[in-house]
């Protein structure tokens, strides 16, 4: 069972269908104390980081997720979900969840933003999204994007005027800066293979989170 989090501005109807067709049941939670006897949370991203960080504070989100991450529970962050997986917020001047090194700040603005529409995203080293060199085409609303930096866990990225990660995944901590619900098959096949971790994380005991 995949839970789905609720902070009052997701996607949460197109994320849990896109989880439901790549093969997993779903809940939807509205607030921290929900979070009991799930396999994995998913953090849909819509909005605004600074709004999305209070809303989780306001609910009991933001102690739940690093309890839960904590105890080696699968995460997955999507879009402005990935991107509060990060501290420094440029966005709102607020500080994310921190449970990956790095700051996300706003694409260059000489480019046109929000950067919206399908961009194709590389694969930069063997992971669950694929063999490096892998890609595929990927749909994207955004104007903000982590750095590049050394100790980030990225493993694809995309091309939009400059470099930024598109994935990164370090053992059960997952996320994507594109919309996998809205990205026809390959983001239904992304998906799968973040479901398919999670079944495989089941058969196992929880073991805690790396640093």
């Amino acid at each position: 069972m995949i839970a789905v989090i609720d902070y009052g501005a997701g996607n949460i109807r197109s994320i849990s269908r896109g989880l439901n067709a790549a093969g997993s049941e779903t809940i939807v939670v509205e607030h921290g104390d929900e979070i009991r006897d799930v396999d994995a949370l998913v953090l849909p991203g819509v909005g605004h980081a600074g709004h999305l960080m209070n809303s989780l504070v306001e609910r009991g989100f933001d102690s739940a997720i690093k309890s839960a991450v904590d105890r080696g529970i699968p995460f997955l962050g999507v879009c402005v979900g990935l991107q509060i997986m990060y501290g420094k917020q440029e966005e709102g001047d607020t500080f994310g969840l921190g449970l990956i090194p790095g700051r996300v700040i706003h694409l260059p603005r000489t480019l046109k933003t929000p950067h919206m529409g399908w961009s194709l995203v590389t694969a930069t080293k063997d992971s669950p999204f694929g063999a490096t060199g892998y890609s595929d085409f990927f749909y994207y609303v955004h104007s903000f994007a982590a750095e590049e930096a050394n100790g980030i866990p990225v493993v694809a990225t995309t091309d939009y005027g400059v470099t930024f990660p598109a994935v990164i995944i370090r053992d059960h901590l997952w996320g994507c800066q594109f919309h996998p619900e809205k990205s026809a098959d390959p983001g239904i096949a992304f998906l799968r293979s973040f479901v398919d971790y999670v079944e495989t994380r089941t058969r196992q005991p929880e073991t805690a989170a790396v640093g």
